[in-house]
């Protein structure tokens, strides 16, 4: 189906900036053209017209990192291996009715969970959502550390052989993206307190960091980590490890050579490690060091307590659906020290595409690229945080979501 579709406004997040009374022409899924309504009706006057001049258009959201296939469905429903990916269908369809149309997910290893990667792979298929998949490691900080990988899938390792470099190169060769491939901190999961007193404990030497780095390298690809707290964010640094998941806790002087060494970082304002999540302040920080930084969730994860920031009463399970609330503060920050709504935007549509390497695929809306984008009542994040404000969801093209 090929269509021109009219907005009250364009928010482009490309070179174009933002265009009032701006329309587009979507062909086989693709845009096509951009331009002004005004001008795109007499060039194609024979072309079917949406018209959405009541609503903002933008381009659609991306969470880069993401834990809706592994870890959600065995904590959110009483799935069995025949049931899982039921679950996580159901999980995907809501991420994708609040506006995200790709993800960065996160395959680590489960005790519950003997799936591989194409099986992962396999339940996605043909699905109205682009996901990517980071092969990992995972580091569970219970009183006894529990190690898992995405190979070994249900069967634990030892603390030994998450450094062992064929188990990495097999992890490294697999991985989609540059996400969670190693934690570097162990995690507190979505666990309480009391059952991961070991959360936050650094898990690699500098040495064993190195040469993981260096077969990620080698293999021409890029390495992410889990990492935070001032003393695993500088052996990060030192390693020369890529992408940054999380850097809570991390300082100035850590920002200045993450800058320089061109680290990208997800910010995860929710929660994630043993540490106070990335704050709108650090968020901006981190944007003025022209640090490339991308806004996930984590999820499913509970709440960290404690954050002036996160309007949470308690500490159930949040998923995707708070992506654009939880980004909301940092939005805002950024919008308070006049940054464009365009910059701001990037932070969940293309920063995370350009990490997940799919920028010439969605992200901006740009002639060439993927139809993925939102009809919704403002700029979603920046000007409102409700998922019922999307309106409608469009995916490669097609109207996926409609709540008109």
């Amino acid at each position: 189906m090929n269509y021109l579709i009219r907005s009250k406004k364009l928010v482009t997040v490309s070179q174009l900036g933002t265009l009032e009374n701006g329309a587009m022409v979507i062909e086989n899924g693709k845009i096509a053209v951009i331009g002004r309504y005004d001008e795109l009706k007499v060039q194609f006057p024979e072309t079917d017209v949406i018209d959405c001049s009541n609503y903002v258009i933008t381009p659609s959201l991306v969470d880069c990192h993401t834990h809706l296939l592994e870890f959600a469905p065995t904590s959110l429903y009483p799935v069995t291996p025949e049931t899982h990916f039921l679950a996580g269908k159901a999980i995907l369809l809501h991420a994708l009715s609040s506006g995200i149309t790709a993800l960065g997910e996160q395959i680590c290893g489960h005790p519950l969970c003997d799936f591989s990667k194409e099986d992962y792979q396999k339940a996605v298929r043909n699905l109205p959502i682009d996901v990517s998949f980071a092969t990992t490691s995972i580091s569970i900080g219970f009183e006894n550390l529990s190690h898992f990988t995405s190979i070994t899938q249900s069967r634990g390792v030892t603390q030994y052989d998450l450094s062992d470099p064929v188990l990495v190169q097999m992890i490294a060769l697999e991985s989609d993206y540059p996400g969670e491939n190693i934690f570097i901190n162990a995690t507190p999961a979505n666990f309480t307190e009391k059952e991961v007193p070991r959360a936050g404990e650094i898990i690699y030497t500098l040495e064993e960091l190195q040469k993981i780095v260096n077969i990620y390298h080698r293999l021409g690809k890029r390495m992410g980590a889990h990492v935070a707290g001032e003393e695993g964010i500088q052996l990060a640094l030192d390693a020369g490890v890529d992408v940054f998941h999380h850097a809570h806790g991390i300082t100035n002087k850590q920002m200045e050579k993450a800058a320089k060494q061109g680290v990208k970082i997800v910010a995860t304002p929710m929660g994630g490690t043993h540490l106070q999540p990335n704050s709108p302040e650090e968020i901006l920080k981190l944007v003025k060091k022209d640090i490339p930084v991308s806004i996930a969730t984590d999820s499913y994860l509970p709440p960290y307590h404690g954050t002036s920031w996160l309007p949470f009463q308690d500490q159930a399970l949040k998923g995707p659906d708070v992506l654009m609330l939880i980004a909301h503060p940092a939005m805002r920050l950024l919008k308070k020290h006049h940054y464009d709504e365009n910059k701001i935007l990037a932070l969940l549509t293309d920063n995370p595409a350009k990490l997940l390497g799919k920028e010439d695929v969605f992200g901006r809306l740009e002639v060439g690229l993927e139809a993925n984008f939102l009809v919704a009542e403002g700029v979603p994040g920046l000007e409102f945080t409700e998922i019922d404000k999307i309106k409608q969801v469009f995916y490669r093209g097609v109207k996926v979501i409609n709540r008109n």
